[in-house]
């Protein structure tokens, strides 16, 4: 978090303003809320809130979820409507360049009062707060303790417990013999299947980039975005490849997964392991024929021969900030408002908890508990473990939602044997360079 607020601090951001804006306005029964919701796995959740929030105060509050990997142009369709989003999500100081004249000054909101002092918010040229973050989340490689159990209880195991796997060379070894014992295992392979179908590739072209991104903005002094080169991108390779050799699907076929493929190969019992954050525990246990266990569910670092490995745990931050839209009516901007302080500091936090599970970073929250979903109590405990430091989220300062698309894409079509990895390198850079230069101000 202390490296988080440093890169804040030196990113260079300016608003930019999107043509077509209107003002909306009130209902014409009284104040509303239009909420723009980023994540398609929260939406029963926030729905079922914004229902118990009207019945307590009267105030309508409607929820709009994008489908996934839409969340942009979601926003960039409805910004502009009569009835725009009054509540809305951004993904850090790539966000705030887009949507900063829409994001109005938030430092006096109740909720934004109550912040952790070690998760910063978004801040305007002139000092005034008007990003707040939500949710501190975590990720890294979901196991399945049980098939691990089974594993080591085979006669040659290359190991015998989890906590032997602390190097990529270690991550390696047991991936390759329990792929090749998988019958064995009663497993399809060592992975779930990579989903890399377009707007399903986020875990790769995102998650998966960011420790490679931190390590290299880290050599760089933290603040040198301009010459992004990739430099790790042999660390990269090494656990890419991993999930598409050691996997339920020939590399091939992964063009054409989804994330929700992915973790019912998980959830079924054909993998081992799965890439992923603590918000899939409940894409795994809603799955129909689920057999993961809740206490055989279990957090490894995402190893792939970065330096200073066997130190470094789970990838554990934020990306999303709240936002009130600067162009709603008063009336709208204040509903907004005493929403998000019901919901973060007021009678609305155990939904948060609870319904949400999200780990929320302001100040109530500590006394309320964690959540109860066995991948979020895991990622609470990772922040207090002083043992292992946590990857920061630098991902969310990739240029522009465009190189994310173009390098997912790149990612896929080397899966399916039709770009060699030099090809997909080069692109990185040339992309990185050219989205740089357009969206992010010198």
């Amino acid at each position: 978090m202390t490296r988080f607020a440093a890169v804040v601090t030196a990113a260079a951001v300016a608003a930019a303003g999107l043509a077509g804006c209107s003002d909306s306005s009130s209902s014409a029964d009284g104040p509303s809320v239009y909420f723009m919701n980023a994540k398609p796995e929260q939406d029963a959740a926030y729905q079922e809130i914004a229902k118990k929030y009207t019945e307590e105060t009267g105030v309508e509050v409607k929820v709009v979820t994008a489908a996934s990997g839409t969340y942009e142009q979601t926003m960039k369709a409805e910004v502009g409507k009569k009835d725009a989003p009054t509540l809305f999500q951004i993904n850090g100081p790539a966000g705030q360049l887009r949507w900063e004249s829409y994001m109005a000054d938030l430092s006096d909101a109740e909720f934004t009062k109550q912040l952790n002092e070690d998760t910063p918010p978004l801040k305007n040229d002139q000092g005034q707060i008007i990003g707040v973050p939500f949710a501190v989340e975590g990720y890294g490689i979901i196991v399945n303790e049980e098939i691990f159990d089974k594993y080591f209880a085979l006669p040659g195991a290359t190991a015998t417990s989890l906590k032997e796997i602390n190097s990529f060379d270690k991550l390696k070894e047991v991936s390759d013999d329990m792929q090749a014992r998988k019958a064995d295992l009663g497993i399809d392979g060592a992975f779930a299947a990579a989903s890399l179908s377009s707007g399903e590739e986020w875990r790769y072209q995102t998650h998966l980039l960011n420790t490679p991104m931190d390590q290299e903005f880290k050599d760089a002094g933290v603040t040198d975005m301009d010459n992004m080169q990739f430099t790790y991108n042999k660390e990269f390779k090494n656990l890419f490849d991993l999930y598409l050799e050691d996997s339920t699907v020939a590399p091939s076929l992964t063009p054409s997964k989804a994330v929700s493929d992915s973790m019912a190969d998980f959830a079924l019992g054909k993998a081992a392991m799965v890439q992923n954050g603590n918000w899939a525990w409940s894409q795994i246990s809603d799955v129909d024929g689920n057999v993961v266990k809740e206490d055989k569910i279990k957090f490894i670092p995402m190893y792939m021969g970065l330096p200073d490995e066997s130190s470094r745990g789970i990838s554990v931050g934020t990306e999303s900030y709240l936002a009130v839209n600067s162009k709603a009516s008063e009336e709208d901007q204040k509903a907004s408002i005493d929403f998000a302080n019901w919901l973060y500091a007021g009678d609305g936090m155990q939904y948060v908890v609870d319904d949400l599970g999200f780990i929320a970073p302001f100040k109530g929250f500590k006394d309320l508990g964690t959540p109860d979903d066995p991948l979020g109590k895991q990622v609470a405990e990772a922040i207090q473990d002083s043992s292992l430091k946590t990857y920061p989220w630098t991902f969310q300062y990739m240029p522009s939602q465009q190189f994310k698309d173009d390098f997912g894409a790149d990612l896929a079509q080397y899966a399916a044997g039709n770009l060699e990895w030099d090809e997909v390198v080069k692109a990185f850079q040339e992309n990185w360079a050219a989205e740089k230069e357009a969206n992010w101000k010198k």
